[in-house]
């Protein structure tokens, strides 16, 4: 058992389909909710413990409906269908005691069988890891996913706007080596790509997430605790909403898992000098 299993998402049993978690605050990030990552790792490692589902995650698209905060945390299951191969589930996350659902997921189960593979992606040049600086100590930087991961990337910080908003970084596991609920963890670990258009003049937030993991468990642990690749790129934004999309890859080329992501931004309100 992971250090992911046995202290990030120690699940307890509280009936049929129902379980209950805790999440510590620094897991939180600087507007107050729980990190996006988080939810979507939990998600994965309820689907293990679940007795009922077959197979292992191939897909999750998470509505964030509502933050989701620090403390004890109910877990709902609830399986839609299943076939010969393919099993859906819906997993509702809520603060214990709460009415309301604050993540919603829906989660794709399959056996994976043995298919001739093809690949018609290739994995982006990008300096080596280790050319790239280190990061400087975790501090406030524990924020947005730090804690679980070490980023390197050839950017400068704060983001400045610019022509282009596609950006490659190498992220390796700080936790344990890398399984489904890490790589899950690691689709919502980049900055906003508003942030590319606008510079750090706008605030966002996830609406949606799916995210789509091509790649078998076996696949995913064959990194071990290697750097990943990931590969980012906004496409367009308005009316509040910009999109986000991502590929994650092994260093021998080998393609992980693809995202895609909708959030919602604004401009940051500026108070005037008294």
């Amino acid at each position: 058992m992971s250090v992911l299993d046995t202290e990030l998402f120690a699940l307890t049993a509280v009936g049929p389909g129902r379980w209950t978690t805790r999440a510590g605050p620094e897991w939180k990030n600087p507007n107050g909710p729980l990190w996006g990552g988080y939810p979507i790792g939990l998600c994965v490692r309820v689907m293990a413990a679940e007795p009922e589902a077959v197979g292992e995650p191939l897909s999750l698209s998470l509505t964030y409906v509502a933050a989701l905060t620090e403390g004890e945390i109910e877990v709902r299951t609830r399986r839609l269908r299943q076939g010969g191969s393919v099993g859906v589930w819906e997993v509702d996350l809520r603060p214990a005691g709460a009415e309301q659902t604050s993540v919603h997921a829906i989660v794709t189960m399959a056996r994976r069988p043995q298919t001739p593979p093809f690949a018609f992606a290739r994995m982006p040049d990008a300096p080596d890891p280790e050319s790239l600086p280190a990061p400087v100590g975790l501090g406030g930087g524990r924020h947005f996913g730090a804690l679980a991961f070490e980023r390197r990337t050839a950017e400068t910080f704060p983001i400045q706007p610019a022509a282009s908003s596609h950006s490659t970084a190498w992220v390796r596991p700080r936790l344990g080596p890398w399984d489904k609920a890490m790589l899950g963890m690691l689709t919502d670990n980049s900055p906003p790509r508003a942030f590319y258009a606008f510079g750090h003049t706008v605030m966002t937030t996830t609406l949606s997430l799916t995210v789509y993991l091509h790649a078998t468990a076996e696949e995913v642990a064959a990194a071990g605790r290697d750097y990943l690749l990931v590969e980012y790129e906004g496409r367009v934004g308005g009316g509040g909403a910009s999109d986000e999309r991502s590929s994650y890859w092994r260093r021998d080329g080998k393609l992980l898992a693809t995202s895609e992501q909708l959030v919602w931004y604004r401009e940051m309100r500026r108070t005037a000098p008294e």
